[in-house]
């Protein structure tokens, strides 16, 4: 049920775990999803990627953003609320992506409009089911607007 690869969904990883990160990449490979995934890990090089500033100049705009809130200098909170106040940002989807189970972090997450917020995964199997339920709803069912309307 992946797109087609003309229509493959540019994804930015907001991932400070080197382990984790290749893993949620592999878990899309194997479960055929037709993804550009571009990683980065900290706050700060997530927002040059979006902004398309300094070394991420030529970067596509993100179809969809998996943001970890324990991120090394600016908090993925902070994020969360800069993307969702800039209107030419807001409509991207943002998952938070992150072990934390708080119910404080839950809640601030929506607060700051977070789209869905998943607790990682702890096996490496479970990220390939994350993969696949991913693309069951966020690639099959979800649409997104085109870059032009947002």
């Amino acid at each position: 049920m992946s797109p087609p690869i003309e229509d493959a969904i540019t994804i930015l990883l907001v991932e400070p775990n080197p382990g984790d990160a290749r893993l949620f990449s592999e878990s899309f490979a194997d479960a055929n999803i037709a993804s550009d995934i571009h990683t980065v890990t900290d706050g700060g090089a997530a927002l040059d990627f979006v902004h398309q500033r300094n070394d991420h100049a030529e970067s596509p705009r993100p179809d969809m953003i998996l943001l970890d809130f324990q991120l090394p200098d600016v908090d993925g909170a902070d994020i969360l609320s800069e993307l969702k106040s800039e209107r030419a940002l807001r409509s991207i989807p943002v998952i938070v992506l992150t072990s934390s189970a708080s119910e404080e972090d839950i809640a601030r997450s929506y607060d700051l409009h977070a789209n869905a917020y998943v607790q990682k995964p702890v096996q490496p199997d479970e990220f390939i089911d994350l993969g696949r339920s991913f693309e069951d709803f966020w690639l099959t069912f979800v649409r997104f607007p085109d870059e032009q309307s947002s």
